[in-house]
């Protein structure tokens, strides 16, 4: 009787194996090579660089592979480094930006800069924390509208709609809205806040207003995805003992994607806390701190970094550095929501026993 080893042909599973060192061996020569040959034909320009000595990489272990395990192994080995290459290069933007933020913004990231503010600073000196009060400011408010009118949207697409024509109109209208350009939500914000309370309506609400147009699609389309991932068993389960939808839902349903749920606010927030067309028109520019939201120009932290940057006085090293010291605080606070978002879905996840 055949055995199995004995019916796969050579180069299938039971083939040999690449030994550990030709991966990182690879890997160095390829880098050497490809920098040679970007000194030789462009000057050692490092993307020539790169680029040659990824195919070359390529190439050497598909070879090396498809002699020494057979074009299975080969094939998964050529999808693998396909994706890790890709990975790579989707890093670079992130990584080049982060070191940009970092390099530059370090000469102005000291406690002067997050103590005081910008007012009657001329060239060197001065601070942001009028714009980190008002991007706080700004920004928690637009969570506050945003939030709760997006989850409930979200619930009624998910649990209520059964997909009839005011859910399928819902759900055009949210898609409309997500590409709306961010100068519209602003002039809307501004317009709204004019026929409220008159002409030269510019203040921290208007402002969050204005974000809350463009973060409330974001909350509703990441919210219902994930409702809809709750099993139905579950529904079904609370159901048979019961207890009415609503309740259901609300300790039920919520609390089992509620991982997921602040994942996608906390993606909604960071959508629109870099925002500035929206709010140079809606919340307007102040130099000094506002801590009222609903009176006088507020300014936010992408703001000040655009005013920095792009009205420089003769002098214009102060006021890059404390453009790019914004832009560090901004990177900064994005990631510290992560992690907050992070640790509160942990701590509300439901436990799973064994």
């Amino acid at each position: 009787m055949t055995t199995v080893s004995q019916a796969l042909a050579p180069g299938e599973l039971t083939s040999g194996r690449l030994p550990a060192f030709v991966l990182p061996t690879t890997i160095v020569g390829a880098a050497v090579v490809g920098y040679a040959l970007a000194v030789l034909l462009a000057g050692g320009n490092l993307a020539v660089a790169v680029i040659v000595g990824y195919v070359l990489f390529l190439v050497v272990m598909e070879i090396a592979a498809r002699v020494v395990e057979g074009a299975r192994q080969a094939s998964d080995h050529r999808a693998r480094h396909l994706i890790v290459g890709a990975f790579a290069l989707a890093l670079v933007p992130l990584a080049s930006v982060a070191w940009e933020a970092v390099s530059k913004g370090a000469a102005r990231f000291d406690p002067l800069f997050f103590s005081v503010s910008m007012r009657n600073v001329i060239g060197a000196g001065g601070g942001a924390l009028h714009a980190i009060y008002g991007t706080l400011w700004v920004t928690g408010f637009a969570t506050l509208i945003s939030v709760p009118i997006g989850l409930m949207t979200a619930i009624y697409l998910a649990e209520y709609g059964n997909r009839g024509r005011l859910a399928a109109s819902i759900t055009f209208f949210v898609d409309v809205m997500t590409g709306i350009p961010s100068i519209v939500a602003g002039l809307f914000a501004y317009a709204l806040m004019t026929l409220i309370v008159g002409p030269g309506a510019k203040f921290g609400f208007s402002g969050s207003v204005a974000l809350s147009v463009l973060m409330i699609p974001v909350v509703v389309r990441s919210c219902e995805e994930l409702l809809r991932l709750v099993p139905n068993e579950l529904r079904e389960a609370s159901y048979a003992l019961g207890v009415p939808k609503w309740r259901t839902i609300v300790r039920v349903v919520i609390p089992t994607a509620i991982s997921g749920i602040v994942s996608g606010v906390i993606l909604a927030i960071a959508r629109v806390i870099g925002e500035t067309a929206p709010l140079l028109i809606a919340a307007g520019f102040a130099a000094s701190i506002n801590n009222d939201p609903f009176s006088g120009p507020m300014t936010t932290l992408p703001v000040f970094v655009y005013d920095q940057y792009a009205h420089p006085g003769i002098d214009v090293q102060p006021y890059w550095d404390r453009a790019w010291a914004g832009a560090l605080t901004l990177i900064l606070i994005v990631m510290l929501l992560n992690l907050a978002g992070r640790l509160i879905a942990r701590r509300f996840a439901p436990k799973i026993g064994r």
